[in-house]
């Protein structure tokens, strides 16, 4: 590589970085949340959701590490990479068994959710964040040619759709009093994160 091009990577590689400081810190604060606003109204949606945000803040805290290290030109640690995002997988499996025994327990006993005004508003918050750096991940993955970060950028397009079917199930509860459609919402997330937790299960490449 010329001067030039090793600048240019440079500086993409410390862009990747700051996108990942950013999904990480915002999926943590997110997480922590909307599961305390999700126990409170009793909303699987919600809860599950927070759940989800909480794992992706081990994916994209793995990222920024391989990232600032290949900035560093240190070992990336590949290893240690693959098994972490294997430890993600496991524990979205274990999310989408929760999200499934928890829904039919509310569906088949009728047990109504309250209302969480605090988690429509983070939902809505999420929906905007999330496909914003999504797309930015996206661009910088192109440059660099890093399918993790490519993958990475799925994760939150992947996130963003759960912001949108836990809106949804809030939403209608709150306004039409449906409380089913909490529990539904939920259930509605199961593929996404079923597939997600597979994915994860793979190892990821460069």
């Amino acid at each position: 590589m010329t001067a030039g091009s090793d600048a240019s990577r440079a500086a993409q590689l410390r862009r990747g970085v700051r996108l990942e400081a950013v999904t990480v810190g915002y999926n943590a604060l997110e997480g922590v949340i909307a599961i305390a606003a999700g126990l409170a109204a009793g909303s699987v949606a919600l809860t599950g959701f927070g759940l989800d945000s909480v794992i992706e803040v081990t994916s994209g805290a793995v990222l920024w590490q391989r990232l600032r290290s290949e900035l560093a030109d240190a070992p990336s640690g590949p290893v240690a990479e693959a098994r972490a995002s294997r430890w993600a997988g496991a524990l979205l499996l274990a999310l989408g068994a929760y999200i499934f025994i928890e829904s039919g327990r509310q569906l088949l006993g009728g047990a109504r959710p309250d209302e969480s005004l605090i988690g429509i508003a983070l939902l809505a918050v999420s929906l905007v964040v999330m496909p914003v750096l999504a797309r930015a991940k996206l661009r910088t993955a192109q440059v660099l040619g890093s399918r993790a970060l490519r993958a990475d950028a799925h994760e939150t397009i992947v996130c963003a759709w759960l912001s949108l079917t836990a809106l949804l199930g809030l939403v209608l509860n709150a306004a039409l009093g449906w409380w089913w459609a909490d529990p539904v919402a939920a259930l509605g997330m199961l593929p996404l994160i079923v597939r997600e937790g597979l994915e994860a299960l793979r190892e990821r490449g460069a």
